[in-house]
Parts: C-alpha cells; structure tokens; sequence
C-alpha cells in the first residue's frame, strides 16, 4: 500500500478509514484476527498511524461476509476484534452499545466540525436479490427495511441536533449514487429518504457524506426539494485500480479508476 506514504507526505490532520479495511469474509474470528495482524504488520500502515489520528468504521468485508447484514452471526464478537485493532478507549460510547457507529467533535477558530461514522451492517436487513440474476440487488418496493436500525436512528437525530459548521458524515457504502444493482442506499429507498428528511427536519446544516466500497472515485450530488444538495465523495480503494465503473446520473465530474485517496481540505 506504498499510496499510504503519499497521505503521509500530506500531513492531514486526521485519516478516515470507511470499511473494507481488511478482507476478513470469515466467522472463524482466528482467521479474521490475522488479517488484522497483516496490515497492522505492513511498514506503510505503521508510518502512518505515528503520524497522525486514524478513525474508522467497518464494512462487510472486515464485518466478515461479503454485502452481510444483521444475520451475520459473528458480529459481536468480530466488533471486538475491530474496535480492539482501532484502539478504541476503553470508556467510549462503542463499547455500550450494540454496532460501532460513534461521533467526533473538533473546534478551531470559532467554528464546529462534527464527524459522524455510521454503521451501514450491524443492524441493516437483508437486500433484495434480483431473481435470475446472481449478485445483483433491487430497491425494496415498500418501507419496513432498514438501513441503520432504530437505535441508530436515534442516536442520530440526537447527533444531528448538536452544533455544527460542518458535518463530515462518514458511510461505508454510498449514500447520493443512483441505484445500478449494486450494494448502496438506493437499495433502501425509504431510508434514505428518511435520511433527507431527518436532516431537514433536525435542520442540520453543513451535512456532507463520504463513502467507500465500490472500488473506483467519484462526487455524487443527490438534489433534494426544498433543502440543499447531498454531497458524497467516494475514495475506494488504495490498493485496487476498477475498470468498468457504473452509471450515476449524479455523478459531478468524471470517476476516478486508479487506486487513490480522497482528501477535504476545510476552509
């Protein structure tokens, strides 16, 4: 993962890692554990956890079954794995609830940044699979499904009525893309509706989404009636160039297909 130096030569002041961390898809967690311990061993890795914060959240890959949910048995004690390896302290709020999602609070100048991580796995119900066509999905036709569960849902309103300039809301899967057959909130259609509204409700100001999972770069901007565009900015991956990238009408700009990171400078 030599790209890793690249961020370090950048000197952020913080790195987000968005899921597919590792690739674990086991419910052996002595296989998953080592998987850890592989990229815990890398020298690029290594260089940069000493040279600044890293915060994360889980997808299904470090979650442990490729596009998993809720039935995913092992999912407590692979969040012990996950929150150990991420150093989690012992006093934080992730460790008293069921999943891994969390918030983080920064202030300079007078101004308010909030970073929200969710957890898109831990709680989420099983994706509609498209008869005759393996691997691919289709949104579910009526509401009942979710996304985040209730507990999250909770948690984020609460989060979403704090004080903020800016709220850097992080996903694992995308949030603003199209539906193209793949995992991403298009497949929860009501949820992410839900989404929108909550944050118009809340009226949350500054809310910008960042997303993984796909395997290519790009901008979405999902149009909202009556409120501001949804901004998502997907980096994925840094160690995986892509190929054949999917429509999105939502797509600002071109994709990006080489292995890359994605930064935000915050003025």
């Amino acid at each position: 993962m030599p790209i890793l130096d690249q961020v370090v030569a950048l000197n952020p002041d913080l790195f987000i890692y968005l899921g597919d961390n590792i690739y674990g898809d086991t419910e052996d967690m002595d296989t998953l554990q080592a998987k850890y311990q592989t990229l815990a061993a890398r020298e690029e890795f290594q260089r940069l956890k000493q040279n600044m914060p890293l915060l994360a959240t889980w997808d299904d890959h470090d979650y442990g079954r490729n596009d998993a949910g809720k039935e995913y048995p092992k999912k407590a004690e692979s969040k012990e794995i996950c929150l150990n390896f991420w150093d989690e302290p012992p006093h934080s709020e992730r460790w008293q609830h069921e999943g891994i999602y969390t918030s983080y609070h920064y202030e300079q100048d007078g101004k308010q940044l909030q970073i929200i991580l969710l957890d898109t796995r831990t709680f989420r119900d099983s994706i509609t699979r498209k008869n005759g066509n393996k691997g691919r999905y289709i949104p579910h036709p009526k509401p009942g499904s979710t996304m985040l569960g209730e507990a999250q849902w909770r948690w984020l309103e609460a989060q979403l009525q704090k004080p903020a300039d800016l709220r850097i809301i992080g996903s694992s899967i995308q949030f603003s893309r199209e539906h193209n057959g793949h995992e991403s909130w298009a497949n929860f259609p009501f949820e992410q509706q839900r989404m929108v509204d909550l944050i118009q409700r809340t009226k949350a100001n500054g809310a910008l989404f960042i997303s993984g999972d796909v395997h290519w770069g790009e901008i979405s901007k999902h149009p909202v009636d009556g409120g501001y565009d949804l901004i998502d900015i997907t980096a994925s991956g840094i160690n995986r160039d892509w190929k054949h990238v999917s429509p999105n009408q939502y797509r600002v700009g071109s994709a990006v297909r080489e292995f890359h990171f994605g930064t935000i400078d915050i003025d």
